[in-house]
């Protein structure tokens, strides 16, 4: 019969339980922590490994480095060296004890009590450890609460909120993941108590949190839940349209984020974008997929060449979803679904002719310059963007004929 060790195991690739033998080698007393443990108890292949040992950070740098790991100082101050193996990070934290909380940071102090760390943790089935020798330790019945799909806090819901306000948003995204039953009483009510306290934190970890939940499961249940305790209401005090979401995920919207929340909130969205700072890439995506001429069904493909002249293939293909979800009897399924097959097939068509081919014409520079060019590239879009360059020229000759 397979062990537990065994089983956790086939759930590591051979790089990772070999980089694992390495580390505990030298860490002995160091144990998976987090993520890790819950994903190889429901039989998830992991992703990221989190190791914890009551080592002193500086002591673990040492050990490491006198060991030929290569390791990286990443967080001595909050107690995290990083052993890079095969190119792969294992992130080790010494275990810490809370001496301060203010909502957003915490003040921590080393400690060796294995318990006392997993106490400050946010949710039991994120508390758990294994150690070396496969043996599962659950100090709060994370284990149980996997199993039967409740996602509880470690102590006072409230007290744990209080120590940071992100654990609201991690909580919604681990119960869209992990909650197979009603959410946790205690939990739904400390949240709708504390909601304001989101308004302390920053926006970029709002936002690290809120696009993980836009694009995890079970959306339309979490975005419920988030709206019945005032989260949402305090997110977006502009309102939300979930049913437009709600509409655009049936009917088979990509997973992103940042088309997701255009969806979601109706809000202008140059102001979102600099409120929430997104990045300069998602930004422009916002605002991009909200404004501008939408690709429908029906359209030719010389009127959809033309649009991708002005925007890139994955605005145009955002845009017909955010218009499906607003206009969902606008067209039928199978015609949107062509639409945007033919949209993705097509290569973005680039004016083939510059300034510096009127000049070589024999057109004298100056500003008419641009107008020449300007008309060539109208008769260009007028013929479907598909004439190329011989016959680009050919046609800027015949502008210029009776100019000379």
């Amino acid at each position: 019969m397979m062990t537990q060790q065994q089983a956790a195991e086939t759930h590591l690739s051979p790089q990772q339980n070999h980089a694992l033998a390495l580390i505990w080698q030298v860490l002995p007393e160091a144990r998976l922590v987090g993520g890790v443990v819950r994903d190889l108890l429901v039989g998830r292949a992991v992703a990221d490994i989190d190791m914890a040992t009551p080592e002193p950070p500086e002591q673990v740098l040492e050990m490491l480095k006198k060991a030929g790991i290569k390791v990286v100082p990443t967080g001595l101050a909050h107690g995290t060296v990083t052993a890079v193996i095969d190119a792969a990070p294992y992130e080790i934290t010494t275990l810490r004890r809370d001496v301060e909380t203010d909502g957003r940071h915490a003040v921590v102090a080393w400690t060796a009590d294995w318990r006392e760390d997993a106490a400050r943790r946010d949710f039991t089935i994120n508390a758990m450890s294994r150690g070396r020798d496969g043996v599962l330790h659950d100090y709060f019945g994370g284990r149980d609460d996997l199993a039967q799909g409740g996602v509880r806090f470690v102590g006072e819901a409230a007290t744990r909120i209080e120590e940071d306000a992100l654990r609201i948003l991690r909580f919604f995204r681990f119960q869209a993941r992990y909650g197979s039953n009603q959410p946790d009483p205690e939990a739904m009510q400390a949240i709708t108590q504390q909601a304001d306290l989101l308004r302390g934190l920053s926006v970029e970890r709002i936002w690290s949190e809120l696009k993980r939940i836009l694009t995890g499961p079970n959306v339309p249940n979490v975005l419920t839940l988030m709206d019945r305790t005032g989260v949402l209401a305090v997110l977006f005090p502009g309102g939300v349209t979930c049913a437009r979401l709600v509409r655009m995920l049936d009917a088979g919207g990509p997973a992103d984020a940042v088309l997701r929340l255009a969806a979601l909130v109706p809000e202008e969205k140059a102001g979102l974008a600099r409120r929430l700072k997104l990045s300069k890439a998602e930004g422009a995506f916002l605002i991009g997929v909200s404004s501008g001429p939408v690709p429908e069904p029906g359209m030719t493909d010389a009127d959809l060449r033309r649009l991708l002249v002005k925007d890139p293939p994955e605005v145009l293909l955002g845009r017909t979803w955010l218009w499906q979800a607003e206009e969902p009897d606008s067209a039928l399924p199978d015609d949107w679904l062509a639409l945007r097959s033919a949209l993705s097939a097509m290569s973005p068509p680039v004016f083939p002719l510059a300034g510096r081919d009127v000049l070589a014409a024999g057109h004298p520079p100056g500003p008419q310059v641009g107008a020449v060019l300007e008309q060539v590239r109208a008769w260009w879009l007028a013929e479907g963007c598909t004439p190329p360059r011989d016959v680009c020229l050919a046609f800027l000759k015949k502008v210029l004929k009776p100019q000379s």
